[in-house]
């Protein structure tokens, strides 16, 4: 579910053109101006945005962004504009090969979204950087957690919520035999499960591993496995049980304690938003007993806070 809020009357794309130019000119950015309209524009009305802007003024609206705005604000924004999959393939991209290898960030991206979204990004990412995803995996990632993400993005999931009953005992029987059972852990099969089986196959057999084994899955890939590979078995196995808690706690442990890991904060607000952001603030509010949007209130400021409260929509 969208949280964005997208104004009753539209003005048309040519007249947000026209606004945006206007917030450019002159000495210094309108930057509230900027906020104000894009923050509620859906996905296929600021594509509009960008074709009249560059129709009009015969300059990428992408480009004058950039160098209008700074900070976290920018950031946030320069994601927001684009499409959704080529924004996945430009935080994935950023994430693997920037100035700062950011495994976490392309590993939460590629494990957290479904097989359709992943296929439509990974034709971006070539089109966009003319280099496979996989090729960046493979140069930036190493053992466990690269097989794994190689197999994510090579296997064609199923998306349906049709699961077989056989199948999931067998899977969580296989599960505990290759980690809580035997000593030492067979990372093959967690692999082999977790990259070619459905969400809805995963929650299945996470329910059986729990009522036959007396021990959640988590808590056996938590026990069995380590760092980034065991980072991404969870994003995966979190993302196939609840989606909503699991971006919930990655939100929770951005804002946590001294400073606020603006790159995630921003990166999950901007990329949920108009997919299941009102669903994370429920869970959000269930978990933690304050709302979404108090918690950036009181961890941002000045127009990124804004931005960011705009996206997210009414605080109830």
């Amino acid at each position: 579910m969208s949280s964005v809020t997208v104004p009753p009357v539209l003005t048309s794309p040519r007249d947000d053109a026209v606004q945006l130019y206007r917030a450019f000119k002159g000495l210094g950015c309108d930057t509230a101006a900027v906020v104000h309209i894009l923050a509620h524009r859906d996905v296929t009305q600021r594509g509009l945005i960008q074709q009249e802007y560059r129709a009009m003024y015969s300059e990428d609206l992408v480009k004058r962004l950039s160098s209008e705005l700074s900070g976290n604000v920018k950031r946030a924004v320069l994601l927001w504009v684009q499409d959704p999959a080529g924004r996945d393939a430009s935080i994935v991209r950023q994430a693997l090969s920037g100035n700062v290898v950011d495994l976490k960030a392309a590993t939460e991206v590629i494990c957290s979204r479904t097989p359709s979204q992943i296929q439509h990004f990974k034709q971006l990412y070539f089109a966009m950087f003319g280099v496979y995803l996989e090729q960046d995996i493979e140069y930036q990632a190493s053992g466990d957690h690269k097989k794994l993400l190689l197999a994510y993005v090579r296997v064609p999931r199923y998306e349906g919520p049709e699961v077989d009953r056989a199948m999931v005992e067998k899977d969580a029987k296989a599960l505990y035999k290759a980690g809580e059972k035997k000593l030492g852990t067979d990372e093959n099969t967690f692999i082999r499960i977790f990259s070619e089986k459905s969400r809805a196959h995963l929650a299945a057999v996470s329910t059986a591993y729990h009522s036959v084994y007396g021990n959640s899955l988590q808590k056996a890939v938590k026990s069995e496995t380590s760092g980034h590979f065991e980072f991404a078995l969870l994003t995966i196995l979190q993302s196939a049980e609840n989606s909503g808690k699991y971006f919930a706690k990655v939100l929770h442990k951005a804002m946590k304690g001294l400073g606020t890991d603006d790159t995630t904060l921003t990166r999950i607000i901007v990329t949920r938003a108009e997919i299941d952001l009102q669903y994370i603030k429920q869970e959000y509010r269930k978990k933690y007993g304050k709302t979404l949007n108090d918690a950036v209130h009181s961890e941002t400021s000045g127009h990124y806070k804004a931005f960011l409260l705009a996206l997210l929509g009414p605080n109830h």
